[in-house]
């Protein structure tokens, strides 16, 4: 299902959100994940606010998990 329509393009949670293996966030500074964190939470309430729909994804389970893996 795709997300809302950006200059006649569906955008969904997929195209923006990146997600590092346990190695590659393990190479990662303090600071580089900082950034990522941060740039996350942005890329959540753009998408917020252009009506994209969370149901699609289980946003509860998604931070757990990078919780768990210390991200």
């Amino acid at each position: 299902m795709g997300g809302p329509l950006i200059y006649g393009y569906n955008v969904t949670y997929d195209d923006v959100h990146v997600d590092f293996t346990w190695e590659e966030w393990a190479l990662l500074d303090t600071s580089q994940k900082s950034l990522y964190k941060n740039v996350m939470l942005e890329t959540y309430r753009n998408l917020t606010a252009i009506g994209y729909k969370w149901e699609d994804h289980n946003i509860k389970e998604l931070c757990q998990r990078s919780r768990r893996n210390g991200r």
